[in-house]
């Protein structure tokens, strides 16, 4: 393949991972075909197998791009401390001004805690990374005084993920009554010894 022919590729890659993505938000993944995706990309059915072969294949292209982008643009893999749960609200900042994002997310989270949907192994590991990173990050803050006495960084880290996506569905239903970063903030100002920012 030429450069020109890999680039071309690439953009094509990239542009149906974006109509799958809008696709998802609006149908779900189980509501959301390859046909109708490529019809928004505007090419063939046959055309769309040929940069992913299944449906679970783009599934997983979407899921992998909104990680890639939360990771890089909040800096999420920082040193454990207040440095990650800054970078975690942050993330919901950026949330609350992209709600197309949180709709897919918190939509492909509920189908996929079936055990026989394609992203269920993605949620799994997406959870358990998350709750490391949160946990790593209490368990730094209470070594150095800063969480306060009594807290347990296991229940602490379990319990700010389940806030975080709890808030979100409570913040799509409800956006005027809800204050997704204002109620992360409080509730860890209440673990902390010292400002979060």
């Amino acid at each position: 393949m030429t450069a020109g022919g890999y680039l071309k590729g690439r953009i094509r890659r990239e542009d149906i991972i974006t109509a799958a993505a809008t696709a998802y938000a609006e149908a779900g993944y189980q509501g959301s075909s390859l046909r109708e995706i490529a019809k928004r990309v505007g090419i063939s059915h046959a055309g769309l197998l040929y940069h992913f072969p299944t449906k679970e294949a783009l599934l997983a292209a979407v899921l992998e791009r909104r990680d890639a982008e939360d990771a890089e643009r909040e800096q999420l893999a920082a040193p454990p401390g207040l440095a990650v749960l800054r970078h975690f609200v942050a993330l919901a900042e950026h949330n609350v001004r992209h709600p197309g994002i949180v709709d897919l997310y918190t939509r492909l989270a509920a189908e996929a805690v079936a055990a026989d949907h394609p992203a269920h192994e993605y949620f799994e590991r997406h959870y358990r990374i998350a709750r490391e990173n949160v946990l790593r990050s209490f368990q730094a803050l209470a070594a150095n005084g800063e969480l306060r006495p009594g807290v347990d960084p296991h229940a602490a880290a379990l319990t700010f993920i389940a806030l975080m996506d709890g808030l979100q569905v409570q913040w799509l239903t409800t956006p005027d009554e809800v204050d997704l970063v204002g109620s992360l903030r409080f509730y860890l100002s209440t673990l902390l010894t010292v400002p979060l920012d």
